[in-house]
């Protein structure tokens, strides 16, 4: 499957025998919606079960990939900004790239590594039948479809965004400045492992603010401190480390740019009042380099 997208939107419905995408990152957004089968997908490094009726929203910063182990039919359904923005007015547009923005970052706050949680029963059957009417339109191509794929497609992004808001993602008040903070957020999650680029000083470089505003910046539109904030979003990815990948505690930590994995132990436990080790543990998901010692 090519890395973008060549045209706005398209949809495949595949049955796939053996199901093996090579783990990218693909410049678009993805809903994967599982129809029948199982197997393992790998995003970010991350490597989870997948089973049928799983759901996936997939932004243009994820990478992404399958594995099946039984045959697998499942629909995706790919789309770029330009695609729910085409044929409107300017304001419009606008509206809709900031609310993308948005999606990216609430997804970002997100445990994403995880099927999207739709917990409502009615929410359930509404996607499921918007999935099926969007493929049923891009089949026929009847006249207006797009206008109709663009309707079921927000319909869809709506009700996993307040599907994953109800599992506690922090909301981020409008503002004409949002825009900025939502970038700052994926810039920090694009970087967590890049000390110098989530410095006081870089980010106001990078995003045009005085070196004594960004704290108080930051905390105005989200709520929490930046130190916070970017601790909270490395121990966060060090726990999707140790649940979902064999990298060592000293691999984790040098990868998300601790100073030790002493530092990264101290950190974790005032988060989750235990160590790594004994967390991975627990979860079954020990490797060996982490099992001769503990802190």
């Amino acid at each position: 499957m090519p890395k973008v997208l060549y045209q706005p939107f398209e949809m495949q419905v595949s049955n796939l025998q053996h199901w093996n995408k090579e783990p990218l990152i693909y410049h678009f957004f993805e809903i994967v919606q599982i129809a029948e089968g199982c197997g393992r997908r790998e995003a970010n490094r991350n490597k989870l079960r997948y089973s049928t009726g799983d759901i996936f929203l997939f932004t243009p910063l994820d990478c992404r990939g399958f594995v099946s182990e039984v045959p697998t039919r499942f629909y995706s359904i790919r789309f770029s900004e330009i695609f729910l923005g085409q044929d409107r007015s300017p304001h419009d547009q606008a509206r809709i790239s900031l609310w993308l923005r948005k999606l990216q970052s609430i997804f970002f706050h997100h445990n994403r590594f995880h099927q999207l949680p739709i917990t409502d029963p009615e929410d359930c059957r509404t996607v499921n039948s918007l999935i099926q009417s969007l493929a049923g339109e891009y089949v026929r191509k009847p006249l207006r479809h797009e206008e109709n794929l663009q309707h079921f497609i927000m319909l869809i992004l709506n009700i996993l965004e307040r599907n994953v808001l109800a599992q506690g993602a922090p909301v981020i008040h409008a503002h004409a400045d949002e825009s900025v903070v939502h970038q700052m957020l994926m810039h920090i999650q694009r970087h967590i492992g890049e000390p110098e680029k989530l410095s006081v000083d870089s980010l106001a470089a990078t995003f045009n603010l005085s070196a004594t505003y960004v704290g108080e910046y930051f905390r105005k539109y989200t709520g929490e401190s930046l130190q916070h904030y970017i601790v909270g979003a490395k121990i966060k990815r060090a726990e999707q480390r140790l649940l979902h990948s064999n990298l060592s505690l000293t691999q984790i930590a040098d990868e998300l740019g601790f100073v030790d994995d002493s530092h990264l132990s101290k950190q974790f436990k005032k988060r989750y009042g235990t160590s790594p080790v004994k967390y991975r543990k627990a979860a079954g998901q020990l490797p060996e380099q982490d099992a001769i010692g503990d802190t």
